[in-house]
């Protein structure tokens, strides 16, 4: 009888290293899904962003960013590309809008119905588990979406105050 008390102590100290070991191990890659979840959140992020900047210069092809407001002013404020793409999703969550850059491209110099127009989204995403991390390069990765329309209207901008 003497000797299961002592196995049954020894083997309840087993047990109590291995799930000591497997609890690290088992946090480490929970840890890594978990950062892997939110850079998929980011991409689908960036993806609705390049989606909206798209769908309103469908519309809008000549309000690329707010530069364009000096000559045109219907493209100040919340009407543009950059802007529609920099707000489309609530502030303060995981993407740092800030950081994004934002290319709008078309198929020629001047504007035209019919004309795709790509607008496309880069995002570094800054990975912040140690061994997922170690597989990206600095523990970053470059988020990349691109979505395309088709330019329904031109606005006539040559005066200024009914380009809308």
């Amino acid at each position: 009888m003497a000797q299961l008390r002592r196995g049954g102590r020894r083997a309840a100290g087993q047990s109590l290293v291995e799930f000591t070991l497997m609890l690290v191990f088992l946090t480490v890659v929970l840890m890594g899904v978990l950062d892997l979840g939110r850079a998929y959140f980011t991409y689908l992020a960036v993806k609705d962003a390049a989606s909206e900047g798209a769908y309103f210069g469908s519309a809008f092809p000549q309000c690329l960013d707010e530069s364009v407001a000096l000559f045109n002013p219907g493209c100040a404020g919340a009407n543009n590309i950059d802007f529609r793409v920099r707000n489309t999703s609530p502030q303060g969550g995981l993407v740092d809008w800030s950081e994004a850059v934002v290319v709008t491209t078309h198929q020629s110099v001047s504007l035209e119905a019919g004309q795709v127009l790509t607008v496309s989204v880069s995002y570094q995403y800054q990975m912040i588990t140690p061994i997922v991390s170690a597989i990206a390069s600095n523990g970053t990765l470059t988020l990349t979406a691109r979505s395309s329309a088709v330019i329904i209207r031109v606005p006539d901008c040559t005066h200024l105050t009914g380009c809308e």
